[in-house]
């Protein structure tokens, strides 16, 4: 989720079909914190490594399901998607985003009602909390073993500790050094990064 966004879709061409039909419906109802696109093409490739038929992909953070879109364009035949959503109205708003597409399902309620879904080949921590920080997600549960996760919307950061605010970023912090998890930081644009990290072996 971008403060930018929705707003970073204007006059982008080539969309995938579904990314720009969730992108008018977040347009329609003045919802500003979709996936850009610089990490929307990152999410898409992601996906196609989930395995098909029998992969699951989730997501936290749903939005009116731009990220999602993306997720479902580059995902296997057969692939599952789930995505919980917090707002009860986006939730409903997003579920009729994907009322053609019977392998995604759109959960409302906080973040930790992923839990119930998973383990997943492919989790995204979407946006401002939403398992990212405060309680964190607990990888282990929630990624198969070998299992991808994506945490987003950080700011890139040229020093170790890694800053926001003028602070260290302890979400970054804590991502990056999970014992569980095998993570490096990639930047995307001048003003974004994401963690991308895998299951490490037990």
């Amino acid at each position: 989720m971008s403060a930018t966004g929705t707003d970073a879709y204007t006059d982008l061409r080539d969309l995938p079909p579904l990314v720009e039909r969730a992108v008018r419906a977040a347009r329609r109802s003045g919802f500003a914190y979709s996936c850009r696109p610089e990490q929307g093409r990152l999410l898409q490739a992601l996906a196609a490594g989930a395995p098909g038929p029998t992969g699951l992909i989730g997501e936290t953070g749903t939005g009116l399901g731009v990220g999602l879109a993306w997720l479902v364009s580059g995902a296997r035949d057969g692939v599952r998607l789930v995505s919980v959503e917090r707002d009860p109205e986006r939730a409903r708003l997003a579920a009729e985003v994907f009322a053609d597409h019977p392998q995604v399902r759109i959960v409302p309620g906080e973040w930790q009602a992923i839990t119930g879904h998973g383990p997943f080949d492919l989790l995204v921590l979407d946006g401002g909390g939403q398992g990212k920080d405060d309680t964190p997600a607990d990888p282990e549960r929630l990624l198969t073993p070998g299992g991808t996760l994506v945490v987003d919307d950080f700011t890139p950061s040229d020093t170790w500790p890694p800053q926001h605010c003028g602070a260290p970023d302890t979400a970054r912090m804590h991502w990056l050094g999970h014992p569980a998890l095998r993570a490096t930081e990639l930047r995307l644009a001048p003003d974004l990064s994401t963690v991308v990290a895998v299951r490490a072996p037990r």
